[in-house]
């Protein structure tokens, strides 16, 4: 099996053409590195045991296969709901090539083959492929135009599904070293050649994703003209007239980040998933051609966007109203959207920041969303999911954006596909270089392979992460070699709950990581939240750190009126949410003192093991018999937020008051 050459969201020269420019810092790729992490490897494996079979599974019992079937044979009617349900397919393929290149599985080489030969029967003669319309092209939904492409700046999504395939296509083809699949898609991926571009049609995609796809297969083969189509796309937004007078956000271009060119955009705006594709697809062109407005203009939006419009949990895309983006500091928790799908394309844009830039910020925020707002989207049996992630869920509220428990799949099942694709990537963001440069950005326990001027390097990492601070890393250069080691100092080990004022400690703690090699305490020079460690490096070497794991009690800016007089909790890297189940069937009741201390307890048979946090608070309570509101002591037992809605349905909350001003009554 064909090892990858190619970092799976992110970048890494295959082909044999010279490539003047690319990102300054390169990952590891994910083939080098080998997990042995608890809390990782039982993620990847569930990913791989069951939600890569289930999500083909569903793939077939929804219809989306069928949709292809019936493509190929020219007639039927299309039996799914959305135009870009063929991305459901495209993903999956693209999480098993991903899982295949890990754990080699004939059973699994051999039908993910069978797909892409349904795929590839329903593809038209000149490399169109769009099940939506190649069924029946005479009598289409009401998301298409009666021609190719007429509404892909709508919803048509034809260049959304397009950009999917070839992501899938570029994994399977570094996974297996089959052409299969990557034919399909350079075959479309010519056919959009010929058809935009200067001089010829021109628009700005509706549903961006098509760049990042084009950016992949340019990787691959060295064909200039699909870096410059995604670099056409990008720069064709902007240009459309829309209803400027209009306050409905999908008439002023805003929701499709279209109502200015991308170099004179300033905020994070309009649908949260479409402005995550672009970001990156900007940052990927910005590497690749060194287009410095590209960079500007992506730097500026990352400003405000974790400045003004993320959640305490790493979460994006507060309104359900267009699975946008609010104004400046519109992060209302009753209402809170949070697209897992959104949370994903965090983590590829904040990667691709990293990668420009060298900062630990953005990894900061990549972890963040990481361990938080991401992996709370699938359940622990790999099979449930969320659409939406919740900041609060109470008996006396509900709302039809948001949801109250896991599902296992959507009629749009977006989500449960990205999920799929994401999992098995995971160690290709642990490590990144750039030549005697090595970076150490995640913790996550195992090895990693790279090579400094041509010769090997072997780093181990051993570690409880995120539970314990304790991390040990191991080095293991094949000889002697000069290197400058860079362990990232994660910002919340700094008093800094997000690289922003939006978040903060209420209490800081002024306590210095200290560093160890080989069993003595050393000085280092922290640049960009790294730990810089310059030496000859011998085999053996042991580099020890440990990471203070106080539990914080993290405070909202004066902006967010929701979050006033209230906390969230945080240890490490972890967000911390209170849930019915361990708190006697309430969340939103409880009130956490100003003076109250907290325990910790590793619990291993709780949600697949995690460490909980105690303390003794008060609760609000009501006896309807007796028309009483009391207050009573209680125990609180608050478990990480990427867990809750695991054991049933009920209330949960994410923020915490100090005390009680007001009491509102609500009769019903």
């Amino acid at each position: 099996m064909k090892k990858f050459c190619l970092v799976i969201f992110t970048c890494c020269s295959l082909a044999a053409f010279a490539q003047k420019q690319d990102y300054p810092i390169q990952p590891v790729t994910f083939t080098n590195v080998k997990l042995t992490d608890r809390f990782w490897n039982q993620r990847i494996e569930t990913n791989r045991t069951v939600t890569i079979p289930a999500s083909f599974a569903r793939c077939e019992s929804t219809g989306r296969v069928k949709n292809f079937q019936m493509a190929a044979e020219r007639q039927g009617k299309f039996c799914t709901t959305y135009p870009f349900d063929d991305t459901d397919i495209y993903k999956t393929i693209e999480g098993a090539s991903y899982s295949l290149a890990l754990h080699p599985d004939k059973k699994l080489d051999h039908y993910v083959d069978s797909m892409i030969t349904i795929i590839g029967n329903a593809q038209e003669p000149d490399g169109y492929l769009y099940t939506a319309r190649t069924i029946d092209p005479l009598h289409v939904g009401p998301w298409l135009g009666k021609q190719r492409w007429e509404k892909e700046q709508e919803n048509s999504h034809e260049l959304y599904n397009a950009g999917h395939m070839y992501e899938g296509a570029a994994a399977h083809f570094l996974a297996t070293g089959k052409r299969n699949f990557l034919n399909i898609a350079l075959k479309n991926a010519d056919l959009l050649v010929r058809t935009f571009g200067p001089g010829k049609r021109h628009v700005a995609p509706g549903h961006q994703v098509v760049e990042m796809g084009l950016v992949k297969l340019y990787r691959i083969t060295g064909k200039k003209e699909y870096l410059d189509l995604a670099k056409f796309f990008i720069d064709e937004r902007g240009h459309k007239e829309y209803n400027k007078k209009s306050k409905i956000v999908t008439e002023n271009g805003v929701y499709w980040q279209d109502d200015k060119p991308v170099i004179d955009q300033t905020e994070a705006e309009g649908h949260a998933v479409r402005a995550m594709y672009l970001y990156s697809g900007m940052a990927d062109v910005a590497a690749l051609t060194g287009d410095k407005q590209y960079l500007a203009a992506i730097d500026k939006i990352w400003n405000n966007m974790v400045g003004k419009k993320m959640y305490v949990q790493g979460s994006i895309g507060a309104v359900g109203d267009g699975e946008r983006f609010g104004d400046n500091y519109e992060l209302p928790n009753a209402t809170a959207y949070n697209e897992t799908c959104a949370a994903i394309g965090n983590v590829f844009w904040n990667q691709r920041m990293f990668l420009l830039h060298g900062e630990s910020k953005y990894i900061d925020v990549l972890e963040k969303t990481l361990y938080n707002g991401l992996i709370s989207g699938v359940g622990l049996d790999g099979k449930s999911f969320f659409y939406t992630n919740a900041m609060q869920i109470h008996d006396n509220f509900n709302h039809p954006d948001i949801e109250r428990e896991r599902a296992g799949w959507f009629t749009c099942s977006c989500c449960p596909t990205n999920v799929v694709r994401l999992m098995p990537s995971i160690p290709g963001y642990i490590y990144a270089q750039n030549g005697r440069d090595i970076y150490v950005n995640l913790f996550i326990s195992g090895t990693g392979d790279m090579k400094v001027n041509n010769k090997d390097l072997k780093i181990t990492q051993q570690n409880n992460y995120p539970w314990d601070g304790g991390l040990a890393f191991t080095i293991d250069p094949a000889s002697s070699m000069d290197l400058n080691l860079k362990i990232r100092i994660p910002g919340w080990a700094q008093n800094q709950a997000i690289p922003s004022d939006l978040y903060s400690y209420q209490t800081p703690v002024n306590q210095k990581v200290e560093i160890k090699l080989n069993g003595k305490a050393i000085n280092y020079q922290i640049e960009k939240g790294y730990a810089v460690i310059s030496r000859k490096w011998k085999k053996g070497d042991k580099v020890e750190m440990n990471l203070p794991m106080n539990v914080q009690r993290v405070i909202a800016n004066d902006k967010l009126p929701d979050d006033a007089g209230k906390i969230a909790l945080q240890r490490g890297p972890i967000m911390y949410c209170a849930e019915w189940k361990d708190n006697d069937g309430k969340a939103g009741n409880i009130i956490i003192p100003q003076n109250t201390t907290f325990t910790t307890a590793y619990e291993p048979t709780l949600l697949n093991g995690v460490t909980v946090l105690k303390a003794d608070v008060k609760s609000v309570n009501i006896d309807e018999a007796a028309q009483t509101v009391t207050t009573q002591n209680k125990t609180l037992t608050a478990i990480p937020y990427y867990c809750w809605a695991n054991r049933g349905k009920g209330e949960m909350t994410v923020w915490f008051p100090e005390q009680v001003k007001y009491i509102e009554l609500i009769a019903r």
